[in-house]
C-alpha cells in the first residue's frame, strides 16, 4: 500500500463512536503498511442534504469529493439505525453524485471495505448489506469480507474486530496490487 490514498467516511457526530473507532483501526492498518490516509467522520460529513440544483458551494462538501477523487481505496463505516445506516453517512455518500462527470466517475474501479455496528446483529447485518448494495451502484468493489459488529455485546470491540480487519485490509491490499 507504499504510496496509496486510503480515505476511511462514516461513522456519527459522536467522536469517539463505535463505528468512527473501527475505520481509525482500519485506516491504522493501512498506515502501517505505507499508505497516506485520510479520515472523514462527524462533523466533516455533516453537510446539508444532497441536492442536485444547489448552486452555492460548500466548502466542507467540496473538501469531501476531492478526498474521495484523490482516493486509491475507500473505508465505509455506518452505525444500523433501525436496520439500515445512517442518514449522516447515506447523506454523505449522495454527495458522490457530484462526481458523476469525472473519469473516473463514482467509485469506479476502487475496492471498498465495509463496516457496520449496531446495538445488536440484525441491524449490523442489514446495514451491512444496505453499504454493499450503495457501493454496488457506485460502481466499488466490496471486499468479500465486510465488518459487523454487535456493540451491545460489551467488550473491546476493536480488538476483537482486529482479525476481521487485517483480513479485510489485506483484500484490498490485495486488489491495488493487481
Amino acid at each position: 500500500m507504499q504510496g496509496l490514498h486510503v480515505v476511511g467516511l462514516g461513522g456519527t457526530l459522536r467522536p469517539t463512536s463505535t463505528t468512527s473507532r473501527l475505520l481509525d483501526a482500519a485506516l491504522d492498518h493501512a498506515a502501517a503498511a505505507g499508505a497516506r490516509t485520510t479520515l472523514l467522520t462527524g462533523e466533516a460529513i455533516d453537510f446539508p442534504n444532497y441536492d442536485p440544483e444547489a448552486s452555492t458551494p460548500n466548502p466542507r462538501v467540496e473538501h469531501f469529493v476531492a478526498t474521495i477523487r484523490s482516493a486509491d481505496a475507500l473505508l465505509i463505516g455506518s452505525p444500523g439505525y433501525h436496520g439500515t445506516l445512517s442518514g449522516l453517512v447515506k447523506n454523505a455518500l449522495d454527495h458522490v453524485e457530484m462526481t458523476r462527470g469525472d473519469d473516473r466517475v463514482y467509485f469506479d474501479g476502487l475496492p471498498v471495505g465495509l463496516v457496520a455496528t449496531a446495538a445488536g446483529w440484525q441491524a449490523a447485518v442489514t446495514t451491512l448489506q444496505a453499504l454493499r448494495g450503495i457501493v454496488h451502484a457506485l460502481r466499488g468493489w466490496p471486499t468479500p469480507i465486510g465488518i459487523a459488529v454487535n456493540s451491545a455485546a460489551g467488550g473491546d470491540v476493536v480488538a476483537e474486530a482486529r482479525p476481521q480487519i487485517e483480513l479485510m485490509m489485506g483484500q484490498i491490499a490485495g486488489f491495488l496490487r493487481c
